[in-house]
């Protein structure tokens, strides 16, 4: 067996933008054609291929779902070429199948990396969140207060009136009650169809996105998604998972789960350095969707690391065989 090796961020990072850019190439062909599944099981594939080409011993952390459900990349698979570090993974092949197969904004391929046990299992159940960028004193708002307490919060931290801020929700019946304490408030919503990984990344840049906050309910997996992109920007973000049955207490127990009620802070969801790649698949606030020319495609990809807190912003032109 070969020894154990240091996660070397600096140079898995590229390969780890080569990964999320595959899943976009894959994915193109089937923006707007109403195909969600293709469209997914295409970016999967092309994510699985470009992983075992890495020198890691990767783990799939959070996935597409348990063995039984998903062919490929489910939770507990192990990628890559079997030599290198031991790291975990989480990754969406395409977060916003809606929004690839009806071609609407901010479809992404998602990708996280960071060594071995420092990803949070998380069940694939709900996770109540609650995000803010960079800048803010520590616990500026918390899940434990009330929505409007929390824009009065960040109001009064931000040196603002309620009405200056806006706040990122997820566009569901089950936030009718908190939309509608939110603009009781004076303060905007950016509503979004899908994509909350991309809705927690918006507020890292508030001032290129106009998103001061982003709260509700989505997916747990989903959450370490966007903790991870958090730790690499800089931001607060706090989850907490939400259960409708004894199934899915089940299934956290399986994860290793033992505190349901816990609140989890960005770094109790990430706990060492992580690095996060996301492409843009449709055009979005954060990155630009593929772009078709004759005989190429374009994409764009943002490549971060928590360690040096870099963000880059790469553009890669690929002739199309």
């Amino acid at each position: 067996m070969t020894a154990p090796q240091d996660f070397n961020d600096r140079m898995l990072s590229l390969g780890l933008a080569r990964v999320s850019e595959a899943a976009a190439h894959a994915s193109a062909r089937l923006i707007g054609r109403g195909d969600e599944k293709a469209a997914d099981q295409a970016a999967v594939n092309a994510m699985r291929d470009q992983l075992n080409m890495l020198d890691i011993r990767g783990v799939v952390v959070i996935g597409e779902g348990e063995r039984d459900e998903a062919p490929m990349l489910f939770i507990g698979e192990e990628v890559g070429t079997g030599n290198g570090p031991e790291v975990d993974i989480a990754l969406d092949p395409l977060e916003g199948t809606t929004l690839t197969a009806k071609d609407m904004p901010n479809a992404l391929t998602v990708i996280a990396m960071a060594p071995r046990g420092t990803l949070l299992h998380a069940p694939d159940v709900y996770m109540d969140k609650l995000a803010v960028g960079p800048g803010y004193p520590v616990d500026v708002v918390s899940l434990d207060m009330a929505p409007a307490e929390r824009v009065r919060a960040l109001a009064a931290a931000r040196g603002c009136a309620p009405s200056d801020i806006t706040v990122c929700i997820l566009e569901r019946p089950r936030h009718e009650d908190l939309i509608a304490e939110v603009r009781q408030t004076g303060a905007a919503i950016r509503l979004i169809t899908d994509g909350d990984v991309a809705g927690v990344i918006h507020c890292a840049e508030a001032a290129l996105t106009g998103i001061d906050m982003y709260m509700g309910s989505g997916g747990a997996p989903e959450g370490v998604l966007a903790a991870s992109a958090l730790k690499c920007m800089g931001g607060q973000m706090w989850g907490r998972l939400l259960f409708r049955n004894a199934d899915e207490k089940g299934r956290a127990r399986k994860a290793g789960i033992t505190d349901l009620d816990r609140i989890y802070a960005r770094d109790d969801l990430v706990t060492d350095d992580v690095i996060f790649a996301a492409t843009g698949v449709t055009d979005g606030s954060i990155v630009a969707g593929v772009k078709r020319e004759p005989g190429y495609l374009t994409t764009e990809t943002i490549l971060m690391r928590s360690k040096t807190g870099s963000v880059r912003r790469m553009t890669y032109r690929n002739p199309v065989r």
